[in-house]
Order: structure tokens, then sequence, then C-alpha cells
């Protein structure tokens, strides 16, 4: 049997260095991208490599400058049109400047959070651009592990209160407070709030509800609280049993809804903080019998392509996704090139989409 002819093996940076006329640390400077080299010299070598089809080994280049040109990124649920679109922007900014993106998603778990972070922290990543859903002082330990390790971190879509890092987020409050009080323009009092702190005792008096609400993400903190602005605005009594509590999940919102409507005097819209929670509310009404707006309006966050398709299609808040990404991107970048020394803040502005999921309440 005739051997197997053996696959030619690839080109060495010192090849390239005696096909350019150049020494091996220069061609290796220029191929790793780091240190000093003239233009010439640097023309040369990346001739001579393009014409012997030399290609870098990316892991070898990173043990010996300490730079992989890649990010870190760790999402809630990569499967949410949010944070895809978020990620999106991610990875356009990230790419234009030669960085690679490593996405993990956590589906809301510390645990898994933590172990994205040590698979990140083992693949030397430049930096992390991170969605935590770290709630208590003992919760960010992970967060700066990873910045022991001389690796930038950079918040997205949510704050941690016990760490002073970089953030980029929206008005969450502000945001809510606008939609809530967009409801209370068409002629409602009785608004539901759909995503609701996880304790499994409802909280009988606003201060409990806020002691409840501090425990659980800073968004849905802040979301809450823009509801309850817009109710003491309009001088709109707070009750309780207008609030979700427990699992945050689209069952939840089912049966919370569920026993909303069942109320002598039920609500006549419901404010929905997330993609699950409006799903879950629009069963409920259906399952009810209802219809929107006719009997319930309906306001939600995070808008979509399906909530402009919906018959009638839905008021929804729309987030800047695509720029949430590319300024948390540009951020953790010159974090990275050391061009930037203190804390920043980037708020971004958030818009209403009306459409046609809120009307006057039934009688009106």
């Amino acid at each position: 049997m005739a051997e197997r002819e053996r696959a030619p093996s690839p080109p060495t940076i010192s090849e390239v260095a005696v096909a350019a006329g150049v020494g091996r640390a220069t061609a290796a400077r220029t191929l790793g991208g780091y240190g000093y080299v003239s233009p010439e010299l640097r023309e040369r070598v990346l001739a001579a490599a393009e014409e012997l089809g030399y290609r870098a080994n990316a892991l070898a280049r990173s043990m010996s400058t300490g730079i992989t040109h890649t990010l870190g990124v760790i999402v809630a649920d990569i499967g949410n049109p949010f944070f895809a679109g978020v990620v999106r922007g991610i990875s356009d900014t990230s790419r234009e400047r030669g960085f690679d993106t490593i996405v993990l998603s956590t589906h809301e778990s510390l645990d898994e959070e933590i172990a994205a972070m040590n698979v990140l922290i083992d693949k030397r990543v430049d930096g992390v651009i991170v969605a935590s859903a770290a709630v208590e002082r003992a919760d960010v330990s992970h967060l700066t592990a990873a910045i022991e390790h001389g690796i930038p971190v950079v918040l997205i879509d949510r704050e941690v209160s016990h760490l002073d890092l970089d953030a980029v987020v929206i008005d969450n409050r502000d945001a809510a407070r606008e939609a809530v009080d967009s409801l209370i323009r068409a002629g409602h009092s009785r608004i539901g709030f759909v995503w609701g702190p996880t304790t499994d005792a409802r909280p009988a008096t606003r201060r409990e509800l806020l002691a409840a609400a501090a425990k659980n993400l800073w968004t849905d903190a802040e979301r809450l609280r823009g509801y309850l602005d817009a109710l003491d605005d309009a001088g709109i009594p707070f009750d309780p049993d207008l609030i979700m509590v427990g699992a945050k999940t689209e069952q939840r919102a089912v049966d919370e809804v569920a026993r909303m409507l069942a109320l002598p005097d039920r609500p006549t819209a419901v404010f929905c903080s997330e993609t699950d929670a409006m799903t879950g509310s629009l069963r409920a009404i259906r399952a009810a019998g209802l219809a929107y707006p006719a009997d319930v309006s309906l306001i939600g966050f995070d808008d979509s392509s399906w909530a402009a398709v919906m018959d009638p299609p839905l008021t929804m808040i729309a987030q800047p996704m695509h720029e949430l990404g590319e300024a948390a991107a540009s951020t953790l970048l010159a974090l990275i090139d050391g061009e930037s020394t203190t804390r920043s803040r980037h708020t971004l502005e958030t818009r209403l989409v009306e459409r046609a999921s809120v009307a006057a309440p039934p009688g009106r």
C-alpha cells in the first residue's frame, strides 16, 4: 500500500522572517500586533506572510503578548430578543476593532453566571460585559475576581449597587412612569403591575413592597418605582392586590393576572415590565373571555417585531438594544486601551411606541 502523502506543514514565523529579509523578532512583532515596527518593514513582513499563506496562531500570540483580542459577554437569556439585540451591538462594535466575542447565557441564574465568569477568566478574555443577576453584597465575588485578574468589567442593562463599575443602562424608572402615566391619561386608575417582587407573601404596604423589590434585580425594582411614581403623581392610591408577586415566569404571570381579573374591582389596564409578563397577561386575558383594549388595556416593555404584528398591535416601550451594546463595547474597549480611568454611567433613552392596545376603560 502506498504511503499516504503527508500534508505540508504551515509556514512558521521564522520562514516569514527569512522571506521578508528581517529578523524573527521583527516578524513576530508585526504578526502579533505588538511593539513598534517601521511601516516599511511591516509592509514587507505582511507581504511575505500573505505570499506564504501564514496564519497567526492566536493562542501562541496571546501567551506572548497577554492580549487575546477577545471579549466575554454574559447575558441572562440569549433567546430573549432584547439580549439578542444587545449582543449584536456588542459584536458589531468589537468586530470593527478586531475583537472576537464569546457569549454565555445564564438563564438568570447566579450560579450559572459565576460558572460563566470562571470560564471567561480561564480563557483570558481581555474584558467582560455582563448583565448580572447579583443583588446582595455576597453575590459579587465573581465580578471582583475578574477585576483582580486584570480583566475590566462593564455592566449592561442592570446596575449592581455594591460595586462601583462602569454601566450602560436605560432610565427604567422614568420609562415605567411614562408608560403608566399614558394609561392614567387614558382614564385608567385600576392598573395592574406584572413582574413584582419574588416574595411569596403579598406585601400589604408600600414600604413592605419596596423592601421586597430591593432584593430583586435592579431593573425590576426601578420599573416598580416608576409605576408607583405615576400613581403618586395622579393621586391614585396604591393597591397591593394589583401587584404580581412570586416567581418571575410566564405561567406565574398567567395565574396572577387571572387572580386580578377575578377581583370585584378588577384592573382595567395592565403594565407588563418584561416580555414573559406580557405573554402571560395576554393568555390570562383571553382565558377570562376578555379582549384588549376593549376590556383591558395593555402596555409592555421591550418592543419587538412580534408586538407590531399582534391584532391589535401592542403599545410597547422600545429600548435602544443595539445602541446599548455599542456603548458597552466602546466603554470596555476604552478600559482595555487604558483610555478611561474614571467610572462612567451611560444612560440611554427609551421610547414609548403607541399602537392600539390602549383605550379608555369600559363604560367611559
